[in-house]
């Protein structure tokens, strides 16, 4: 990919426009390479890991749900956590269950763009970066937001999703 013409990432920037983000929309980067985890895509923008949005993809309650987690790069999200703050148990997710639920494979789902909105929790963690990095539909795409800005996107829920803070912190 070459150019921002994928679908799942015109989707994504289209979604982001439409909720009047405008700047994280014009500031989709396609990289060079693929950057499916975390650390890749730090390395790849020079930035901390931290400040790397991960979007996880659970089963939710009765596997026919999804859920996503917002979780910074810097850390694991704890399932224990994730399953309160959902308030349902949460299991895996196959790469079939999270393109059928995001339309956008794994390593490039987006926090948004997806065919249905999808309950969301955002890693409060990543309030500690002036500029964090999301997937934005595809593999080799990013583009910039803020903590505030995901919370606005999703309508997610803040929490700490690696156990380590007070959860529910705007």
């Amino acid at each position: 990919m070459s150019s921002l013409d994928h679908p799942a990432v015109a989707k994504v920037a289209a979604a982001l426009a439409e909720a009047g983000q405008h700047a994280a929309a014009e500031g989709i980067r396609v990289l060079p390479a693929e950057v499916r985890t975390a650390a890749q895509a730090a390395e790849a923008l020079g930035v901390p890991v931290g400040a790397i949005a991960n979007s996880l993809i659970f089963r939710l309650g009765s596997d026919k749900n999804a859920l996503l987690a917002l979780t910074s790069g810097a850390h694991r999200a704890d399932p224990a956590t994730l399953a309160r703050l959902a308030g349902a148990e949460i299991g895996k997710a196959d790469a079939d269950f999270v393109r059928t639920h995001t339309g956008q494979p794994i390593g490039g789902v987006a926090p948004t763009g997806h065919p249905r909105p999808l309950p969301t929790l955002v890693d409060t963690a990543l309030r500690d970066h002036d500029i964090v990095w999301a997937a934005a539909g595809h593999p080799k795409t990013v583009y910039p937001t803020t903590f505030a800005g995901l919370v606005a996107l999703t309508g997610g829920t803040p929490g700490a999703l690696g156990g380590a803070e007070e959860d529910g912190q705007p």
